[in-house]
């Protein structure tokens, strides 16, 4: 009995996307992508973009949001989302009644606010640069050195800070209970008058609709191939292989949520910022921030905790030059030796993480009695 074996060409081909899929050491050997499409010379590295199409799962779990996650003791009411709403565009939630929490996150700047670091009370320059709301409700450590573990933490932690908002909590309360209409709101969704636990809990659950799907990447990753170009598709396959960006840059939000040293330059007021040391106190720490969300990316210049970079090309020729020199520096930072084209095709992938931007007005706010 004659039996037909797959030609070798065939065995060949999928055992080449399967390691893809699988291997990503396999991957970072090679220096460079190509396919038909591609311009320049190839040097034999099996990743092409016809492979790229036809996968079904990319490395590092990098896909489309799915449904945003909701704590169940701060259940989505509308009701909810339209106090918090106000509370988000109030700015007598400040010592000084200017700062607002659209001061540092407007919705006109990608919900950050295009400074490379934040101005807190009285106009005074903070060591660092405010980090988007955008998806912000898929991350599980918030702040970048993470000293916050839910958006409702996040959200009354400015509002307290001498630094940023300025405004005790007592001094808080009674500003809002004498304002009769937040006093009612408050009343009727939390059996109380305004706390400023209850305050988080209501600007958090306003800050969970602020989600930003339907990113062209999103779309490639339902399916749909011509929604990234041939240069975008290049992009990819480097942000999967040669530039190890899925080491830290995974899952659907494209952060691991976890904290890692750079060496970053110091910019700013601050003539050191210990990072996530000043949580953990572990020296290995030193000097560590939480990976950002690279989703919106495009938006949100300048870049990383300080705001030294004022533009992705300038990051990713930080990366490609193996990171900065500080002796606890990550191992996972090496010399990528991008080129030219690479370096630009990164880029390209990136600004397809930019979704469908929520629209959001400033409310009508309660009047003072």
């Amino acid at each position: 009995m004659k039996i037909n074996r797959p030609s070798k060409a065939l065995f060949f081909s999928r055992f080449t996307l399967t390691a893809f899929v699988i291997s990503i050491p396999t991957l970072l050997l090679q220096n460079t992508v190509h396919s038909e499409t591609s311009p320049g010379p190839s040097t034999g590295s099996p990743v092409t973009i016809d492979i790229l199409d036809q996968m079904a799962k990319l490395q590092g779990d990098i896909g489309p949001l799915p449904a945003v996650p909701v704590p169940a003791d701060n259940p989505q009411t509308q009701d909810k989302i339209e106090l918090g709403k106000m509370l988000f565009f109030d700015s007598r939630l400040s010592g000084d009644n200017k700062i607002s929490c659209s001061t540092c996150h407007d919705p006109s700047k990608g919900f950050a606010d295009g400074k490379a670091r934040a101005i807190g009370f009285g106009g005074k320059e903070l060591g660092r640069h405010s980090p988007t709301v955008l998806n912000a409700a898929y991350n599980t450590a918030q702040f970048w050195d993470g000293r916050s573990p839910s958006l409702e933490d996040q959200a009354t932690k400015p509002i307290e800070a001498t630094g940023e908002m300025n405004l005790p909590r007592q001094v808080m309360a009674g500003r809002l209970v004498s304002m009769p209409e937040y006093k009612k709101r408050f009343r009727e969704l939390f059996g109380e008058d305004p706390t400023l636990e209850n305050v988080g809990k209501a600007i958090a659950a306003f800050e969970r609709t602020i989600i930003a799907p339907d990113a062209p990447f999103d779309r490639y990753a339902r399916g749909d191939k011509q929604a990234l170009n041939p240069q975008e598709k290049r992009g990819l396959i480097l942000f999967m292989s040669k530039a190890a960006c899925t080491q830290c840059h995974n899952g659907p939000n494209f952060t691991d949520n976890k904290f890692h040293v750079l060496g970053v330059p110091q910019k700013g007021p601050l003539t050191e910022d210990v990072g996530r040391y000043e949580v953990t106190k572990d020296e290995k720490e030193k000097g560590a921030f939480k990976t950002p969300s690279l989703r919106n990316i495009a938006l949100t210049a300048p870049y990383t905790h300080d705001g030294a970079f004022e533009t992705l090309d300038e990051v990713v020729e930080f990366y490609n030059q193996g990171g900065g020199s500080v002796p606890n520096k990550s191992p996972k930072l090496l010399k990528l030796h991008l080129t030219k084209q690479e370096k630009g095709d990164l880029v390209a992938f990136l600004k397809t993480l930019t979704g469908t931007q929520p629209v959001v007005s400033k409310p009508q706010l309660p009047r003072e009695n």
